[in-house]
């Protein structure tokens, strides 16, 4: 009944001629879009914001991989065992370490989103040897995923090439 007077006053109001709206107008039509604002943002679908953490998370862990080989490659001179990508956490894992394999250190330390699985199908450990090839192992594939976009990341064992398709 009340926003039946209200509408009545506000068309009563509006009819006249004038040049300006009162304060009470300009209230009452802020308090109606603050309304419909609260009705329409809970049914927003914020899938794709996941969807893109997926991609992101999937870029973030190619980029620490290719890091992790160029890392073995230039310094093959002083380090014959090269670098490693470990994984870390049960699957799905909630982050991983780039290390040294030759003195241990560990030198990145990554956390995972925790709205994006990552899960290794073969080996939990991506280890590049000083001519930049993956040591030990077949090819290892790692899998991103969140709200249905899921990237799969391949190292090839004998190249140590690095890629990433979308499935």
């Amino acid at each position: 009944m009340a926003v039946l007077v209200v509408f009545i006053w506000l068309a009563y109001t509006m009819s006249r001629k004038r040049n300006a709206y009162s304060l009470t107008e300009l209230i009452i039509v802020v308090i109606f879009i603050g309304i419909f604002a609260a009705i329409a943002v809970p049914r927003f679908n914020y899938a794709i914001i996941s969807k893109h953490k997926a991609e992101t998370t999937a870029k973030k862990i190619v980029t620490d991989l290719r890091q992790t080989r160029r890392m073995a490659i230039s310094d093959a001179a002083e380090n014959t065992k090269g670098f490693e990508l470990r994984m870390l956490g049960g699957g799905p894992h909630d982050s991983y370490h780039i290390k040294n394999r030759d003195t241990g250190e560990v030198l990145e330390v990554h956390e995972i989103d925790s709205a994006v699985t990552a899960n290794c199908s073969n080996s939990k450990k991506f280890s590049f040897e000083p001519l930049g090839n993956r040591k030990g192992g077949e090819t290892g594939n790692i899998t991103v995923s969140a709200e249905g976009k899921t990237l799969t990341i391949t190292v090839v064992r004998a190249t140590g090439m690095i890629k990433c398709t979308e499935n």
